[in-house]
Formats: C-alpha cells, sequence, structure tokens
C-alpha cells in the first residue's frame, strides 16, 4: 500500500504537504512571543535618528547576548513633532490601535508627564531616559519610570560647591517650562541646609528672544550676588551665555555654575558656544569610561551612515544614548524575566463618549511588565542600571570646568564624600583648581558691595543727646557736615579692614519720636544702604533687616537717686550676723560645752562640783573660747579634738564678724530712694525713659501706664529729672539701655546709682539689608578688633576709664549685707559632726567599760523592768569618779602617803603639818558626814576618801 502511495504522483504531493504543514506547527510553537514596545521620539531633530539607532541596538544587543530568549520585543517608533499634543496621540496611537506592551519617551519632561498619564490610565508602563523634571515620579503615575537621572539628585552636588567657596547666596535662572521651574523647590531646600540661600529667581522663556535675554541678565546685574546658578536645556543656555559675555557678565568676578543642562551636552557645543562659556562650572552624571562606553560612538555612527548618511555627523549628547540604549537592555530584560504572552486589552464598557481616550483598552500585561521593569537590575553601559520608587539611581556627579576648547574634570561628588578630587576614598576633600570667568588668580568674592559702582549711603541718626555715641554738628566756617562719635570711630576701622575698598557717605536723619524704628524701615525700603549708630538689636527689627554681632554690653536696667545714710545706732554690732547665724552660733556654743562636760565629767576634777556649777561651767568653757582663754585642762583626747575643731570655727566667726562689722563703721552707706521695679509700679510714682528707644514698649508691656512715664534726650535732662523727684514734676527711676546709664554715671558720680535686675537684650549692632553678604565680613572684623584690643581703645577715648564711678555705686546697702547661716552652714555642719561622733563613741566606750557595774547597779533598782529607775542607776553611777583615771589614781596615792596640799615656800610640807591636817580633816569628817565607801560621790564628787584607821592609829602614836 506504502509503495503504491509513493509511486502515485498525487499522493507524493500530498505527504509533502503534510510533512510542511508539520513543520511549520512546530516552528510556530518555538518561535519566541512578541513584545510590543512603543516608542515616541523627535524625528523632526537629527538627534531623535541618533536615540533611535541607539534604542535599537540596545535591544539587538540584547538578544545577541541571550539568542535563546522566549520573547522578542518589537520597536514601533512614532513622531513627537516636538509638541506635547502631537506626543500624547502618537501614544493613543500606539495603545489603540498597535496595542503596545510598553511605551519608551518621549523626549521633554512636558511631554513624558502627558504620556505617563494615558500609560497610567492603560496600565501601560511609560520608561522615559531624558525627562528629568522631579515633578514627575511613581507617586504620582504609578506606571513612570524614569530610567534617567533625577534634577532633584544634583541639588547637592550645586550647594556643595557654594560651600566649598563660601558663597552663602545665589540667584537661579531657570528655564520657564516645567523642566527648569520644578528643579526650584529642591534647589531651594539644598541651599538652606548648608546654610545658603536664593537671593533671585529670574524666569526666561525656552523662546526668549535676545532682548529678553538681556533684560534677565541686566536684572542680576544689579544685584549684589555674583553667583549664578543656571538651569536649562542646552540651546537656550547656550544663547544665554553669549548674551552674556556680550554684557560684560563673563569677567572677572562673576561665578556661573550651571546643571548638567549644560555639561551632559558639551558634545554638541559649538567652538562659539564654548568660547562664551569660558569659566563655567557645570555637572554631568558619572559614567565610568569602559571599553563599550569608548567604543559606543563609533558604532553608532557607522550604523547612522548606514541608514541615513545626512545623520553622520550630527553632535549630540551621548549621555542621552547611552541611557536609551540600557532603556531599551531593560524592558527586553523585563520582558524576558516576567515571560510577558503577547498583548491583550481588555475592551472598556460601552460609553457614550467619544474620545479616542475614552476608547482606550485595558492591557492585561502591563502590571507584570511593570513589576518586572523596576525588578531588573543589571551592569549597562552607562553604569549600574537599578530602580529605586521608579528611578535610577546615579552613582555620582562629575564636576566640569569649562576652559580652552572643551570642559575638563576639577572633582567629583558622591553622595557618601561629597566633593573630592577622584572617587578614591583617600582623594582630597576638595576641587582642583578651577579656572573663573575672566581668569582671576583668587577664588571670586561672589558678591560686590555696590552693584552700580555707587558711594553706599550709610543713615546716622541725629541725637540731641548721648552724643559720645554718635554726633553730629556743622562746620561753622566750611558749613560741612561732620560725624563723629564712637560708633563711627569704630565702623570706620572696620571698613579700613575689610579685604576689599568699600565707598560710602554719612547721610544724617532727622530726629523725630520712634526714630529708631523709623530708620530702620529705611534701609528695609531701600532708602539707606545700611545703618550706623546706637541702635539695639532687637526681635522685630531682625525680620526686616540684618544686624551684625553687637559691639556694646547688652541689656538695659534703672538709675535712681541715692542719698547718704546719717542715722546712728546703738545696736550697730548686732547687725554683722542674720538673726540665724546668731542662734545657730549660740545653739553650737551651747552644744560643744556639753559634748566637753559629758566626756570629761567622770575623769577631770574641773569639771566636777555643783550643779550650778556644772551648768555655768558648760557655758562658760564654751564661750571661753571666743577669746582662747579657757584655764579648764582637758583629760581625754575626744574632748581635745572636738575643742580643736571648735576653735577653728570659732576663728573664722569671730573674723568675719570684725570685718563686717568694720566694714559698716568705715564706709559711708547711700540709701536708694526706691529699690523695686515692683514698688515704682504700686506706689504709681512717674519713671522716664530715652525717646526713640524700644524700652518703651518694654515697659508698657511691663505693666506700666503710658501717662506715668516721661521721656528725656540728654544727660543733663536725666539728672535733673531725678534730682526732683515724681513729687516735683521728675521720675523716681530712669530706664535705659546699659551703654548710656554707665555714660551718665561717669558724668554725674554723686547722689545716683544703678539698681535693679538688668534686663536682656542683645546690644548695639550695625544694620544691614536682609541677606547682604557684607553682614558676616563686618562681624568677623567686630571681633577682630576686639580680640587685638583695639576696641577697648576707641571706647576708652569717647567714654573714659571704665567704672568710674564703681565705688560710689558699690556703698549703696541693700537690707541684706549682714551674713546669713548659708554662708557658714558648712563649718557648723563640719563641728556638728565631729562633736556627735565623739560623743557617741564616748558613751560605747563607757558602756562597754562599765558594763559590769551598770549591771550591779541595775540590780540594787526596785524593778529591773522599769526603765526610769534603769536610766537613773546609770545616770547615778555615770556620776561617780573614774578612779582608773590618772589625775584621781595621783590624788589618792598622795593622800595615802601623807601629802597635803598646802605647800611650803620652799614647794614642800613638814611631815607634822600633813598628819595635823590630815587628823582634824578625818575628825570633822566623822563627827559631820556618814562614812561613805571608797570611790562614792559626795555633794556631787566634792569629797575626798577617808583615811584608814590604821593611818589614824599610827598619826594619834607620832603626836603624842
Amino acid at each position: 500500500m506504502a509503495r503504491h502511495l509513493v509511486h502515485s504522483p498525487g499522493s507524493f504531493f500530498l505527504l509533502c504537504f503534510h510533512l510542511l504543514l508539520a513543520a511549520l506547527v512546530a516552528t510556530a510553537q518555538n518561535a519566541p512571543v512578541k513584545v510590543r514596545v512603543g516608542v515616541i521620539l523627535d524625528f523632526m531633530s537629527p538627534v531623535g535618528h541618533k536615540r533611535r539607532s541607539s534604542i535599537q541596538m540596545g535591544v539587538e544587543d540584547y538578544y545577541a547576548a541571550h539568542p535563546g530568549s522566549a520573547t522578542r520585543v518589537e520597536l514601533h517608533f512614532r513622531d513627537s513633532v516636538r509638541d506635547v499634543l502631537d506626543a500624547a496621540s502618537a501614544a493613543v496611537d500606539l495603545i489603540k490601535n498597535t496595542q503596545v506592551q510598553a511605551i519608551i519617551g518621549p523626549k521633554t519632561s512636558a511631554e513624558a508627564d502627558f504620556v505617563s498619564r494615558i500609560g497610567d490610565r492603560a496600565r501601560v508602563p511609560v520608561l522615559s531616559y531624558s525627562a528629568t523634571s522631579p515633578a514627575l515620579s511613581a507617586a504620582k503615575t504609578p506606571f513612570f519610570v524614569r530610567a534617567a537621572a533625577n534634577d532633584s539628585f544634583q541639588t547637592a552636588p550645586i550647594a556643595a560647591i557654594l560651600v566649598a567657596f563660601r558663597w552663602r547666596a545665589a540667584a537661579v535662572l531657570y528655564e520657564d517650562s516645567p523642566y527648569g521651574t520644578d528643579i526650584l523647590p529642591a534647589l531651594a531646600d539644598a541651599l538652606q541646609r548648608v546654610g545658603a540661600k536664593i537671593m533671585d529667581r529670574t524666569a526666561v522663556p525656552s523662546d526668549a528672544t535676545d532682548a529678553r535675554l538681556d533684560a534677565a541678565l541686566y536684572h542680576l546685574m544689579a544685584m549684589p550676588t555674583r553667583v549664578f546658578v543656571v538651569h536649562m536645556v542646552y540651546p537656550v543656555a547656550a544663547r544665554l551665555f553669549r548674551r552674556a559675555k556680550m554684557a560684560g557678565m563673563m569677567s572677572e568676578g562673576y561665578v556661573w555654575v550651571a546643571t548638567d543642562g549644560v555639561g551632559s551636552f558639551m558634545d554638541m557645543s559649538s567652538p562659539e558656544d564654548v568660547e562664551a562659556m569660558q569659566g563655567v562650572v557645570s555637572l554631568q552624571p558619572y559614567v565610568q569610561m569602559t571599553d563599550a562606553v569608548k567604543n559606543f560612538p563609533a558604532r553608532l555612527r557607522a550604523r547612522s551612515r548606514r541608514e541615513n548618511s545626512s545623520d553622520d555627523g550630527v553632535a549630540g549628547s551621548i549621555l542621552m544614548r547611552l541611557w536609551a540604549y540600557d532603556t531599551a537592555w531593560a524592558i527586553a530584560a523585563a520582558a524576558e524575566t516576567a515571560h510577558v504572552p503577547g498583548p491583550a486589552f481588555q475592551t472598556p464598557k460601552r460609553s457614550t463618549r467619544l474620545t479616542d481616550l475614552d476608547r482606550l483598552g485595558v492591557s492585561a500585561t502591563g502590571t507584570t511588565l511593570l513589576k518586572a521593569v523596576l525588578a531588573t537590575t543589571f551592569d549597562g553601559i552607562s553604569g549600574k542600571f537599578k530602580l529605586v520608587d521608579g528611578q535610577r539611581q546615579m552613582p555620582g556627579y562629575e564636576v566640569l570646568n569649562i576652559i580652552g576648547k572643551g570642559a575638563r574634570t576639577v572633582g567629583f561628588w558622591t553622595p557618601e564624600s561629597g566633593i573630592s578630587q577622584d572617587l578614591d576614598a583617600s582623594s582630597a576633600r576638595e576641587m582642583k583648581q578651577i579656572l573663573w570667568p575672566g581668569e582671576p588668580r583668587s577664588t571670586p568674592k561672589g558678591w560686590v558691595v555696590s552693584p552700580n559702582a555707587q558711594v553706599l549711603r550709610v543713615a546716622v541718626l541725629v541725637k540731641r543727646g548721648f552724643k559720645q555715641f554718635v554726633g553730629v554738628s556743622v562746620n561753622s566756617t566750611t558749613g560741612e557736615t561732620q560725624v563723629t562719635g564712637y560708633c563711627i570711630e569704630l565702623f570706620d576701622e572696620v571698613m579700613k579692614n575689610l579685604p576689599y575698598p568699600v565707598s560710602y557717605r554719612y547721610v544724617p536723619r532727622d530726629p523725630s519720636v520712634d526714630s529708631y524704628g523709623k530708620i530702620v524701615d529705611q534701609v528695609r525700603d531701600q532708602e539707606a544702604d545700611m545703618i550706623v549708630g546706637d541702635v539695639t538689636i532687637t526681635a522685630s527689627r531682625m525680620t526686616k533687616v540684618d544686624f551684625t554681632m553687637p559691639f556694646t554690653e547688652s541689656g538695659w536696667s534703672m538709675v535712681v537717686a541715692v542719698h547718704k545714710d546719717t542715722s546712728p545706732t546703738m545696736w550697730i554690732f548686732v547687725y554683722p550676723l542674720s538673726a540665724s547665724l546668731w542662734l545657730a552660733s549660740l545653739a553650737f556654743f551651747c552644744f560643744t560645752g556639753f559634748v566637753v562636760w559629758v566626756i570629761e565629767h567622770r575623769i577631770n576634777p574641773e569639771f566636777r562640783g555643783t550643779p550650778w556649777q556644772q551648768f555655768g561651767l558648760i557655758f562658760y568653757f564654751a564661750f571661753s573660747t571666743l577669746v582662747f582663754s579657757h584655764k579648764e585642762k582637758l583629760e581625754s583626747n575626744l574632748s581635745r579634738f572636738v575643742v580643736i575643731i571648735w576653735v577653728f570655727v570659732v576663728l573664722i566667726l569671730t573674723s568675719s564678724y570684725t570685718a563686717s562689722l568694720t566694714s559698716m563703721l568705715t564706709v559711708q552707706k547711700l540709701l536708694p530712694r526706691v529699690t523695686d521695679v515692683r514698688e515704682l509700679q504700686r506706689r504709681g510714682d512717674f519713671i522716664g525713659y530715652q525717646e526713640g528707644s524700644f524700652v518703651k514698649s518694654s515697659l508698657l508691656e511691663m505693666g506700666f501706664a503710658e501717662d506715668r512715664m516721661r521721656g528725656y534726650n540728654t544727660e543733663e535732662e536725666y539728672a535733673d529729672a531725678l534730682s526732683r523727684g515724681s513729687a516735683n514734676g521728675g521720675v523716681e527711676a530712669m530706664f535705659d539701655e546699659i551703654p548710656y546709664l554707665k555714660l551718665f554715671l561717669s558724668q554725674y558720680c554723686d547722689g545716683y546709682a544703678m539698681l535693679g535686675p538688668i534686663y536682656k537684650t542683645d546690644g548695639f549692632g550695625f544694620v544691614f539689608p536682609r541677606d547682604s553678604p557684607m553682614t558676616g565680613d563686618v562681624s568677623r572684623e567686630i571681633l577682630t578688633l576686639n580680640e587685638a584690643g583695639k576696641m577697648s581703645k576707641i571706647e576708652k577715648a569717647w567714654f573714659g576709664e571704665p567704672g568710674t564711678c564703681r565705688s560710689q555705686t558699690n556703698s549703696v546697702v541693700g537690707l541684706s549685707s549682714n551674713l546669713s547661716f548659708e554662708s557658714f552652714g558648712g563649718l557648723f555642719l563640719v563641728t556638728g559632726v565631729a562633736s556627735s561622733l565623739m560623743l557617741l563613741l564616748y558613751l560605747a566606750t563607757f558602756a562597754y567599760r562599765e558594763r559590769d557595774e551598770l549591771r550591779a547597779a541595775e540590780a540594787t533598782t526596785a524593778s529591773g523592768s522599769v526603765s526610769l529607775p534603769r536610766l537613773q542607776a546609770w545616770l547615778q553611777h555615770y556620776d561617780t569618779k573614774d578612779l582608773r583615771s590618772p589625775v584621781f589614781r595621783m590624788n589618792d596615792e598622795s593622800v595615802r602617803n601623807g601629802v597635803v596640799e598646802t605647800p611650803r615656800n620652799d614647794g614642800t610640807t613638814p611631815f607634822s603639818e600633813r598628819i595635823s591636817s590630815e587628823l582634824e580633816m578625818n575628825a570633822t569628817s566623822s563627827e559631820e558626814t556618814p562614812t561613805h565607801e571608797p570611790g562614792t560621790s559626795f555633794e556631787h564628787g566634792g569629797d575626798i576618801a577617808p583615811a584608814s584607821a590604821e593611818m589614824e592609829t599610827q598619826a594619834a602614836s607620832q603626836l603624842h
């Protein structure tokens, strides 16, 4: 049968057809799945053709490296015609008609914003390699993926450049488009973090004429800052720099810092553009120069030559082409990883709307493909491809200096290390030498004192009084106005020491009520360039202007009239010590005497006697230490230690008392009329202040009535008002700032004193406009003059030696000038602890040594369980003599040996006299007093033990 089929012509052709069909089915089953990707480019520009070739090369190179891929990206190109609506129309066409599963492009941020919203609605991922506006983010449109650097990333290196050269202010020129405006918030935040500010923001339309560019440049030329940050697309920036060169702004003293919109497009710069941008510093995202990067331009030119010879010599940004290449590679890798099937769109429900946007379907594969793209990581031709929050992360930025025929690298910036010369971790944290516009030898200051080279107007306030600070007079001969004073001389010295010349002239301002506030407003309103004088730094004024650091003492207080205290008193000896110190001293006198008596009572005969004698001895012994005249000999080391400590305390007390009493008797006291601010308010007295000063508003806030306040201007008026007093048309107290009050007291030494609390302020400072660069330089020079001692010399020249009336001021005596217990609390603590420890040590030793006798004494009591009789027994035993004491033992031995107490002239006693005396004493003792046991107390220790019977017999026989 088979042989029959083979030899049959019809059968042979049928068999071939079946075999061919089977082969086609097998091939179809093994063919890769096509993934449709749309690409939106600007084909009106030759640059668009270059980027198209880069995307095609990226897809081809991926599949050449992965020949067995199960998916195959199919590119579909559309033209945006440089228009947002045309780009959106191209996206709708790709999604609706071609059913693409992803879109690459478009070129600008404005186009990408519109297209990303369409892609978000259709759930089609939109990958952009050129839309860098910070306003585009995955937070707003989840299906938008930025395969390029976010413009906000480069704000940190721009701020680092300004900090490296100590520039604290800059003006920003930006393109009036989403690309230009969206960077401003991030740039302002970056500069604020490093202490810099944006002085001005000037928008330039992308289609601006030369006249419009010149107007923007002349506006910046009139500003004091000379640091300009440029953020524009390259064509607009190139035109701007050409006009700036013609305006003379690419010369010495100017600083131009451009974002990567200039540095990344230097490949397409013409020689004329490079010549106009000499000295400009720009940024460029860092790309490591590998072999693939070096060979990429040659490969791209060869491909362009084959496809379109007219695009062969077109210049463009190589960085954008590298990013386009990596974007195409990423979408191919993501499609392979996710095993994305062919296009599938869910048809929307029937709607009455007729626009194409309403009829767009929803991609069934978009979410899967988006997740795969976000997770894709590989080493791309432009560096590591990694997405964080839908944005590609940049390793760092390269700092370029445009000089000569191109740009040279002068440093790098990385988030980890900041500015450095190289990417090496050990590299110097600074940039290489930069050639600025005009090629100056030193780094530009970044600002000028007077932008129009005009003489600065320095306002000074004409004052009626206190002309030592600022004095304005007119020369009668020449008619010339002369400005003098401490503030003027100090300001002239500061200006002389600045590292740059400053031309200025003093402009006197007429005085008026609230003149200080008005003159500060003149600087804010640009009626004056600065203020020199006695202007106090306050929080309200700092909201309008800037102040230098203070150059005078801060704070304000009050001056009152004083009178001499001539009233004598017979009790002045009590005043040196306060009542608490008197009572504490008396208590410790008694306590110390009691401790010494307790320790010495049993072992020292001088501390025995009748109760009244011993009670008097306690006080007498302690108070005798005041003159160190106690005659009682101490037997115990414990009591000696207590007395040593106490004598030291007494020495300090008596010395302090003597010094205080001497001061009270010799120093003339000055008593103020009023000592407290609250007393002024309670009595409703009149008070004074200097007219035009902020002190008036501060007094009103403290609760003083405005109708009880009077304004004055001169030192003479101060003295007259204080001398008359509130009842006679004057005031009880004059409130003013410390420098004025010290100047007043230096001229009126007698009868006035500064009292009360000092209310804090920041002193006097020179006034400059807000954000003026001169403020910091002048403040540094003030510090330099102060450290060098020149400021004090100027102050002495105008105010004399400081503290001229200090002795009179310090002689004002308040109510709490005597010595208090707090001043000697440490001394009393030491003596109290020492005495208490010695007392406790003695009692513990007594209880241990006399434990047998104490038990015997307790046994004689009626009831051992009752505490009071037991205590009485202990006290009775304590009251007896301690015969083991050397003093009593020696006396006892003397009696036993027949020694009497009456000495002869030669210091000896005849034996007969000793016997007679002893017999008389024994006879009297036997007749009047009952016999006691040896060692018992008589009259609290006043008796002597009787002689033995043998001694009496022996004595009687000797008499006979």
